[in-house]
């Protein structure tokens, strides 16, 4: 299984936030909004993974992640010159996939919730050629939105409907067999000069292919591609971190979890921190054996 993590774009609700750098590297409470992304690619045991951005803002991203190997992971990178949808991830990372499945996750979401290793791994061995996960919001016509029948089947996905068919949302993660780069490569632009993941999702729908997970009330996915949206999922996690005492989206220790790092690599990055909380909770974390970290 391989990850593609898409972090391009202009950024430009974020504005003026982001005229100098790019939203995926702006803080959410207490580290850069890429972390979020990548955690769920770790959790789900993702090990190499590509980061897609813009050719201006890459350097900042290889200087703040480099290769991986700190993290037990390996991470190469590619230039998306311009935007045009997230269905060009595909085209883009068409010979880092090869004959591997791929978990597509965009750059500013946040996914948080109970078992989330095993849902990624549910998705990851699933028979279908592509899953999707649905959560229900209020505001449907914001989003892809899935169709159901009257026995719940998936009939539809609609991008940005004015009479939405249902409450359920297509989140930003997204798995899929390799047959995507050639489903992807045969799309044309949409009214808004596009590559639509809308697009590829009803080409596995249409081939009886794809499989929906709903997400349930339990579980939090947020965008946070606005200025308002960042505040919400800043607070959020400044609250779980606080209630329970572990960190949400902390690479390192997800790492250290896994095996992919010791205690003593674990430790030597904290060193890097250590008038700060992060640090101190890394430091913290490190003395405890792995299965007492729940994850």
């Amino acid at each position: 299984m391989k990850g593609i993590i898409l972090a391009g774009g202009s950024g430009t609700r974020l504005y003026p936030l982001t005229r100098v750098t790019s939203k995926q590297l702006l803080p959410v409470y207490d580290k850069p909004m890429i972390y979020y992304p990548l955690s769920v690619l770790m959790l789900g045991g993702i090990k190499d993974i590509l980061l897609i951005s813009t050719p201006q803002d890459l350097p900042n991203f290889q200087s703040l992640l480099g290769d991986g190997s700190w993290l037990g992971i390996n991470i190469a990178y590619a230039a998306q010159p311009r935007p045009e949808g997230i269905a060009q991830a595909f085209v883009i990372g068409r010979s880092f996939i090869g004959c591997d499945r791929v978990c597509l996750i965009l750059g500013d979401n946040l996914f948080y919730g109970h078992n989330l290793p095993g849902i990624l791994n549910s998705a990851f061995n699933s028979p279908a050629g592509g899953v999707v996960f649905g959560y229900r919001v209020i505001e449907p016509r914001r989003y892809g939105v899935v169709g159901f029948d009257s026995e719940g089947r998936v009939i539809d996905i609609e991008e940005k409907p004015a009479h939405p068919k249902s409450s359920f949302a297509v989140a930003g993660l997204y798995v899929y067999s390799s047959k995507v780069v050639d489903i992807a490569g045969r799309l044309s632009p949409s009214a808004r000069g596009e590559l639509e993941i809308t697009d590829v999702n009803l080409a596995y729908l249409k081939a009886n292919d794809l499989k929906v997970e709903l997400l349930g009330r339990g579980f939090a996915w947020l965008d946070m591609g606005t200025h308002e949206s960042m505040q919400q999922a800043a607070s959020y996690v400044q609250t779980i971190q606080k209630r329970q005492g572990f960190k949400i989206a902390c690479i390192e220790e997800i790492a250290y979890r896994l095996g992919y790092i010791s205690s003593r690599e674990l430790k030597a990055l904290a060193s890097d921190m250590q008038n700060n909380d992060y640090g101190a909770y890394l430091n913290e974390v490190s003395t405890f054996r792995r299965s007492e970290l729940d994850l």
